[in-house]
């Protein structure tokens, strides 16, 4: 662990699902809640860091943030609206996605600034949306689809055969996971670490004076590159393993509990 306990924190991001909102009920703590206001008291940035599009946090957005890194860093946005980065994905990679999944009957979503588009509806996509509290995306138009301007596609994959589909049909763009169920594909270079150092340059912060909560496999570029990482008690093995510190679950209060960790809270 970290001797830090001097750091002058002035910027904390936070991954949504599995770190802010609990998996089992779907809210957002009340422990979280009121942490998230006693830093934006002292002055300390409040960012989201997430893979969801801006339009999919509707849980959340009772609270009051500084900013929203979205679709893992493809769309950086400040609460006023100021668009620090958007980046689409290769649009020869969305070609190969569609003519794919004609072969092969691969269900995927397109992820656009303003909207979400899915290729099929099967259980599995029921179950998927279901258990984000999500409604379900309306089904893309094959002869208008819009292949410019994807910002994130989310692959229903098996993580198994997830390196070689990328290698064969996706190659500019990244892929990652926080849950068996599918991969986001975002473009190459896109992270939440990349979002990180947007906002650093925004609001002139140093890394140094950055700290970060997350759970899955998307948060770990961003936990190893902030001062301060940290995963949740609910995390997986290999986000813990990377972590300078591993706080409660979600549903322990383990926000709250980190940041008192700390001495960002008293």
């Amino acid at each position: 662990m970290l001797d830090i306990c001097n750091a002058n924190i002035k910027a904390v991001f936070f991954d949504v699902d599995g770190t802010l909102i609990s998996l089992k009920t779907r809210t957002i703590p009340e422990s979280a809640q009121k942490a998230i206001e006693r830093l934006r008291k002292k002055g300390i940035k409040v960012i989201v860091a997430t893979g969801r599009s801006i339009n999919d946090l509707g849980h959340i957005k009772h609270i009051e943030f500084d900013g929203f890194l979205t679709y893992n860093g493809a769309l950086c946005i400040t609460t006023d609206g100021h668009v620090m980065h958007r980046q689409s994905i290769d649009s020869n990679d969305i070609k190969n996605l569609v003519h794919y999944s004609e072969r092969s009957a691969l269900t995927f979503t397109l992820m656009y600034e303003d909207k979400v588009k899915i290729s099929a509806v099967s259980p599995q996509v029921v179950e998927l949306y279901t258990h984000l509290n999500l409604p379900v995306p309306p089904l893309y138009d094959k002869d208008d689809l819009d292949i410019e301007n994807v910002l994130q596609v989310s692959i229903f994959i098996d993580p198994e055969n997830e390196e070689s589909f990328m290698q064969k049909v996706m190659p500019n763009s990244l892929s990652s996971r926080w849950t068996p169920l599918f991969a986001h594909v975002n473009p190459g270079g896109v992270s939440k670490q990349k979002g990180i150092q947007y906002f650093c340059e925004h609001f002139n912060i140093d890394v140094s004076e950055t700290m970060a909560f997350g759970d899955g496999g998307n948060d770990i570029s961003m936990l190893k590159f902030v001062n301060i990482g940290v995963a949740m008690g609910n995390a997986g093995e290999n986000v813990k393993k990377i972590a300078d510190f591993v706080t409660e679950e979600v549903d322990n209060n383990g926000v709250e509990a980190a940041l008192l960790h700390y001495g960002l809270l008293s």
